[in-house]
């Protein structure tokens, strides 16, 4: 496609879109130990291992079927995807606020893992309307639209979050429902029908997906690199607030604002950083940035005393946000236009797995480190930051170069 496309005037619908979902979510994540709490009755170090559960059974739903959606949109376009996932979405967000039990609460994050194809689907777009040079800048953009909403929600959330720790569940449901109704008026397809190809259960799985791209040299490198980024990415919004509560005392508020000034970085990162350090340098080394500032700044998290500690080391570990665009960016130019559905389909099975294990062993590594002698609330960004370094050491040694050879960096 050329840059003169006009189907590009539905990339900032789609970033719109996913500023609003992201939105939604970072609401609810600053009530989260809260609701948990109040559903169980147990302390803050008892019930963190819950919250690791929760997020196992969204992620879990996520690995299985985000290489179905990935490969439906294959078939019959971006937008039903896009449709069908955030009237679910909306939806599961009431279910969750009026959830009587934790089992309820279970049920709602098994809805809402099934149904988030949205960040998956934009990036598809992406690869439908802009040419294999420019791809990292805009996958970038669609990152940082999505820290935007990380800023404005978490704040949002805090600040309801002293109403009632449901009350955020239900101003999520109306921002989905708002992002619903953008979609449904503005937006258009962008996957021609001569870039279509049938449905393939059997290529519509995690395992289907990755198998189809083996015949991409160093592919799997670079998959088995994606792992340990999501590793040390995922570490954080499932251990933020327990971590922050843990060694700081934090309250809603307080985890709301700090997780805003996160969303920050990160949108400064994807929005500005990585069209300007790939265009610059390559996507290999890009990504190697991201890599090795993230770990830097997780062991920031890790050992910091103090709030203004902690807060030093934003800078460092926000690079990570260098490290996915880049590495989306050198395997989308190298399948076709029919298969850029399947291809983030994959790519959300690596991360969807990530999720199954991250989540469940941080948070349960945070109750051990605070509840035995270690007491080391810290523990998580110290595990993320020794996976990063491992990426970092993966990349280097292997796929980082076939990656540049692919990539022409």
């Amino acid at each position: 496609m050329t840059q003169t496309d006009p189907r590009r005037r539905m990339l900032p619908i789609v970033a719109m879109a996913l500023f609003i979902d992201s939105m939604g979510i970072g609401i609810i994540l600053p009530v989260a130990p809260k609701l948990v709490m109040e559903l169980t009755g147990l302390p803050l170090a008892e019930a963190a291992p819950i919250g690791g559960w929760l997020t196992f059974a969204y992620a879990i739903m996520q690995f299985v079927f985000s290489p179905v959606l990935g490969n439906i949109s294959d078939r019959y376009g971006r937008k039903p995807v896009l449709m069908c996932s955030l009237a679910a979405l909306s939806v599961d967000y009431v279910l969750m606020g009026y959830a009587p039990t934790i089992a309820w609460l279970f049920i709602g994050r098994i809805i809402a893992g099934i149904a988030g194809a949205t960040f998956a689907t934009a990036n598809a777009v992406v690869a439908d309307v802009i040419p294999a040079d420019q791809r990292a800048k805009f996958f970038g953009m669609n990152g940082a639209a999505w820290g935007m909403g990380f800023i404005v929600g978490p704040v949002v959330g805090g600040l309801l979050g002293q109403y009632g720790s449901r009350v955020p569940f239900f101003a999520a449901a109306a921002f989905t429902a708002l992002n619903f109704t953008l979609a449904f008026l503005v937006l258009r397809e962008t996957l021609g029908s001569e870039n279509r190809r049938s449905f393939s259960l059997r290529r519509a799985n995690v395992v289907g997906a990755i198998r189809a791209l083996r015949v991409i040299p160093g592919a799997l490198f670079l998959l088995c690199t994606l792992f340990m980024y999501q590793i040390g990415h995922d570490t954080l919004p499932s251990t933020w607030a327990w971590v922050t509560m843990g060694k700081f005392g934090w309250a809603e508020r307080e985890v709301g604002l700090s997780l805003a000034v996160l969303g920050l970085g990160t949108a400064v990162v994807q929005g500005g950083l990585v069209g300007l350090v790939t265009r610059k340098f390559g996507e290999r080394r890009a990504a190697l940035v991201g890599l090795v500032g993230g770990a830097c700044g997780f062991l920031g998290y890790a050992f910091a005393t103090t709030p203004t500690m902690l807060f030093a080391s934003v800078p460092f570990a926000c690079l990570i946000g260098l490290t996915m665009p880049s590495i989306r960016a050198i395997l989308s130019r190298a399948v076709p236009p029919n298969a850029q559905g399947e291809l983030q389909g994959a790519i959300g099975g690596i991360v969807s797995f990530s999720s199954i294990v991250v989540p469940f062993s941080m948070t349960h590594l945070f109750s051990i480190a605070t509840t035995g002698g270690l007491q080391m609330p810290g523990a998580p960004f110290f595990a993320a930051a020794i996976a990063l370094l491992a990426g970092a050491l993966l990349f280097s040694g292997g796929a980082g170069k076939v990656g540049a050879a692919r990539a022409g960096a």
